[in-house]
């Protein structure tokens, strides 16, 4: 077996493990990506946002030669640099990555302004998944009511701390686990989120189905 074929297909590093489940949910979803099954590793970097942005290209490094692609992970919401736009960090993240020699081989998702702003889809999975019944209401009315604010794009202004109220409220804990099941089992194709088209868009362009 030649080096070539021995590689793995992809190598993901993410902030933190909810990060990390939710991308796994997400590149198992082989058939509604319309890509082929990917052989993938998943690493957390230890200085979790700030790290992924400043040394992902070091991390990496030792995966150059075992792993055809690379895709790092992170919010732009805690950082370090909250000044610098989405396009600007990743531009930063991917530089350092192609410098250290993935070349065309890496990209950088970065998530405005953090991984819950994936989960508020208006698929109807999200209430069921996050254990709201339908006797407890619209939730996106109760969340109005405790003065959460949304956004053109139907999303809660702070995603992460409306979700931490709504599982408060169905007395439900914020696991990993909750993560990997939403990115699961929500369609794919409802999330309008700038950051997870790209993580799509680059799945689907290196991984195309055979």
């Amino acid at each position: 077996m030649t080096a070539a074929t021995s590689q793995k297909d992809l190598v993901v590093l993410t902030a933190d493990k909810n990060m990390q489940f939710a991308v796994r949910g997400i590149v198992d979803r082989t058939r509604s990506l319309h890509i082929r099954p990917i052989d993938a590793d998943f690493h957390i970097h230890p200085e979790r946002h700030p790290g992924v942005l400043g040394s992902s290209h070091e991390f990496l490094r030792g995966f150059l030669q075992s792993h055809r692609h690379a895709i790092v992970v992170f919010d732009r919401e805690g950082c370090g640099e909250e000044s610098k736009n989405r396009k600007d960090l990743e531009a930063t993240v991917e530089d350092s990555l192609r410098v250290s020699g993935w070349m065309n081989r890496a990209a950088a998702v970065v998530i405005e302004p953090e991984l819950e702003n994936w989960v508020w889809s208006d698929s109807p999975h999200v209430a069921r998944e996050l254990g709201w019944t339908t006797g407890l209401g619209n939730l996106r009315v109760r969340l109005q009511d405790r003065e959460f604010s949304f956004r053109d794009d139907g999303k809660p202004s702070r995603p992460k701390e409306a979700l931490e109220a709504v599982l408060r409220e169905v007395r439900k804990p914020r696991s990993s686990a909750l993560y990997q099941s939403l990115s699961q089992k929500v369609g794919l194709s409802r999330c309008t989120d700038e950051a997870f088209l790209k993580l799509r868009t680059t799945l689907q362009g290196w991984f195309q189905e055979d």
